[in-house]
């Protein structure tokens, strides 16, 4: 499978997340690992996979990581249960529709019984590799992807969870992974100019900074206390208010569109620590200026595990 961090984000991307059936929990063990199997065909096939498991997977009395909970809810949500939490996330990438499509079927035909509780098909408009990062073009025409790492060896140091940390030993190398669906209003978004866009974002619609740092340099926010250039409210100085100290996730989004107006990203992160790292970002953006744009209808906290099925039996055994 792709590593746990998510790899390089493919073109196309489905995400799926699953419920085992009840009163079976004596054969998740067996379900998960046909599962890894499965995923890890398909990856040598050429298509981007992986896996991450869901608190409600757990009995009580099993070593679960430590953060790993059903996702709550932050100012503004409104979660539809149709849409969120799961036992099991599988994420399936590729070039094409139709490849994700074929996988998706032969991954599902290996756990039969399994229920999908939700799934969501996603896409990276202009996704494009500069500098060693990933970039793509959001639904609200910005180009995103800037303040991830701009290696592996950076990116698994911000998420990869650690021995030392009172996690389960079966969970070191794995990281803890956050997904969002966020519902954007674009037809309101359209209706601003882009100048007014650009001061709610805090950056060029092209990722340029507002206050006129070169690209590739990171900005001092504190030079502008008053958010005369930067906007005190805009969206890249409260995720990040020292911009040379990085929130501690690696970021991945796709974009989504249902049709009837239902568009917008699914956004995905990874961390070694959900306090310090995707929950601290969102206190922080609580009030931003983007806020009335956006509504969060689903998604869930899981955790991607190391890859191969080690971890399988040390998770599921005392």
């Amino acid at each position: 499978m792709t590593s746990p961090i998510g790899g390089v984000p493919t073109v196309r991307q489905r995400i799926i997340a699953i419920d085992a059936p009840v009163g079976e929990s004596g054969r998740r063990e067996e379900a998960l690992r046909k599962l890894v199997i499965a995923a890890d065909r398909e990856y040598e096939a050429g298509l981007s996979t992986g896996i991450a498991v869901g608190a409600s997977l757990f009995t009580p009395g099993l070593p679960r990581p430590r953060q790993l909970k059903p996702m709550p809810l932050f100012g503004g949500d409104v979660l539809d249960p149709a849409q969120s939490h799961g036992d099991v996330l599988v994420q399936i990438g590729g070039r094409t529709s139709d490849r994700v499509r074929a996988a998706t079927k032969r991954i599902l035909m290996s756990i039969p019984g399994w229920r999908v509780r939700w799934q969501l098909d996603g896409h990276r408009p202009e996704s494009r590799e500069e500098h060693g990062k990933t970039l793509t073009r959001n639904p609200f025409h910005f180009t995103e992807g800037f303040g991830n790492p701009s290696s592996e060896r950076e990116a698994a140091e911000r998420a990869l969870v650690r021995a030392g940390q009172g996690e389960p030993d079966w969970a070191v190398g794995g990281t803890y992974q956050v997904v969002r669906i966020v519902r954007l209003a674009t037809e309101l978004w359209d209706k601003d100019s882009v100048e007014e866009q650009e001061q709610i974002i805090g950056r060029r619609r092209d990722g340029r900074w507002l206050d006129g740092t070169p690209d590739g340099d990171e900005p001092n926010f504190a030079a502008d206390p008053h958010g005369r250039l930067t906007p005190l409210d805009s969206h890249v100085r409260l995720a990040a208010p020292d911009r040379r100290n990085p929130p501690p996730i690696v970021r991945r989004s796709y974009s989504y569109d249902r049709g009837n107006g239902d568009r917008g990203l699914i956004f995905s992160c990874f961390q070694r620590d959900l306090a310090k790292g995707f929950e601290a970002v969102q206190k922080r953006l609580e009030g931003e200026a983007m806020a009335q744009y956006m509504l969060t209808t689903g998604g869930g906290y899981f955790f991607a595990p190391p890859p191969g099925d080690a971890w399988i039996g040390r998770a599921f055994h005392q």
